[in-house]
């Protein structure tokens, strides 16, 4: 079994339910793994592995785009992730606010959607 990560990436976004999210913005930590088997996929180039380069560019496009709900941008990176390597066996997305709206909070507030596929 192979993980490709892709660990403490920083985003900045406008994300969230509250009007102040949405006009001052946050900055978001995400981790990502990316579970295949390689049995029948030899390392014979770029072709035939999960490339962390094009899975940056699917977070990275994703997480510029607003959305209210962290759960839905997870799941929607994760379709797509899916749609570019039908191979793969699970993913493990987390999406965490470094400035949660939060009173008197210190700390990140976050979620994790992890899916596993039946190939």
């Amino acid at each position: 079994m192979v993980t490709v990560q892709l660990h403490n990436l920083i985003f900045s976004g406008r994300h969230g339910v509250f009007k102040e999210e949405l006009a001052t913005g946050n900055t978001f930590e995400v981790n990502l793994d990316v579970l295949y088997d390689e049995t029948d996929r030899p390392f014979n180039g770029l072709d035939s592995i999960v490339n962390y380069v094009n899975l940056f560019g699917i977070v990275k496009e994703r997480m510029h785009q607003p959305s209210p709900l962290l759960e839905k941008i997870a799941e929607e990176i994760i379709v797509k992730i899916r749609e570019q390597y039908p191979f793969i066996l699970e993913v493990i997305l987390s999406i965490y606010k470094l400035q949660a709206p939060i009173g008197n909070f210190q700390g990140k507030a976050g979620m994790t959607l992890h899916k596993r596929f039946m190939n």
